[in-house]
């Protein structure tokens, strides 16, 4: 398993160099870059060729590209992301406080759609062509058919109609008030969970309705077992695996992808971070991001792997 676990870790080294390679590429393909931006935006202050030149060499732009390249994976190796383009102050220090929220958001609405999905697929999954079971499926397409910003547009109008109460615009750490800090949070969260909620409630349904026809289920029951005791110990542990695979990877997602929910509920997390710095061809912060997003999905991947063990001894990995 120590072995497994290392090459694991090791594989994820190749995997994020080809991801640094792709996003340096990629961002100077494209036409324009930080200066030309800056330009568009504020006009007057660089009209000539020269002036756009010479901010081109402040910034390392008129560098070839592998120095280009070079430089900034030496300072990802220091962990160090260098600074924005546009701002010219610290990448983390950007991306710290913005992190928090869109961190926050993600568990709190994976944590929802964990909570919601898993009981109602098994119970769906048992009361299978029940009235229960319309009722559940009915819920859950309606989430998979129902957009979580559209959704939470819906919320903020009914909390300001109904209650004449709408939540806090400006975010506040959970550590400096909790309070303040899930009132404005936990709308997002339930729009969003809500959402992802009805992807892992279908799933968890077929998966369990699979596992319930297998042999081995019909041997414990044959056996006079209870049926709260066959699902929990038999049942559950295999028909969650695919479910715990589509919760990991949505969970990820949410932290760089929520950018229309985060404009509707005015949280300035990562999502309209990413929007801003790809609209100003900030390519350090834009690259910061992405290796950021990608590492957090590396280890989110690798964490669902080695659960896998534990969820299904029949699973070893050598």
């Amino acid at each position: 398993m120590a072995l497994y676990i290392l090459k694991r870790l090791l594989a994820m080294v190749p995997t994020l160099l080809g991801v640094a390679v792709l996003i340096f590429l990629l961002l100077r393909v494209i036409p324009g870059d930080v200066v030309e931006a800056r330009y568009l935006t504020q006009g007057s202050q660089f009209q000539s060729q020269e002036l756009m030149d010479l901010e081109r060499k402040k910034l390392g732009l008129d560098q070839p590209l592998w120095k280009q390249f070079g430089s900034w994976m030496s300072g990802l190796g220091r962990l160090d992301f260098g600074l924005s383009m546009w701002t010219a102050s610290p990448i983390t220090e950007e991306i710290k406080l913005r992190f928090a929220l869109s961190l926050q958001v993600a568990i709190m609405a994976s944590t929802i759609a964990t909570l919601l999905a898993i009981p109602l697929g098994i119970l769906a999954a048992v009361k299978q062509d029940s009235w229960v079971d319309y009722a559940v499926r009915v819920f859950s397409i309606a989430g998979l058919a129902t957009p979580s910003f559209w959704l939470g547009t819906l919320m903020i109008l009914a909390m300001l109609i109904i209650f004449k109460w709408v939540p806090p615009m400006v975010f506040t750490p959970l550590w400096v008030n909790p309070w303040d800090n899930l009132a404005q949070l936990i709308w997002p969260a339930l729009a969003v969970g809500y959402r992802y909620c009805a992807v892992g409630t279908r799933m968890m349904r077929s998966t369990m309705l699979e596992v319930l026809r297998e042999d081995y289920i019909r041997t414990a029951r044959a056996k006079g077992l209870w049926l709260k005791l066959i699902l929990t110990r038999h049942a559950l542990k295999n028909a969650i695996l695919p479910v715990l695979t589509v919760i990991s990877m949505e969970f990820a997602f949410l932290l760089g992808g929520l950018v229309v929910t985060e404009q509707v509920f005015n949280l300035n997390g990562l999502g309209m971070l990413f929007v801003e710095a790809i609209s100003h061809r900030d390519y350090t912060l834009t690259q910061a991001l992405v290796m950021l997003v990608a590492t957090f999905f590396l280890i989110v991947n690798f964490v669902v792997d080695i659960a896998y063990a534990w969820l299904d001894p029949r699973i070893r990995y050598r």
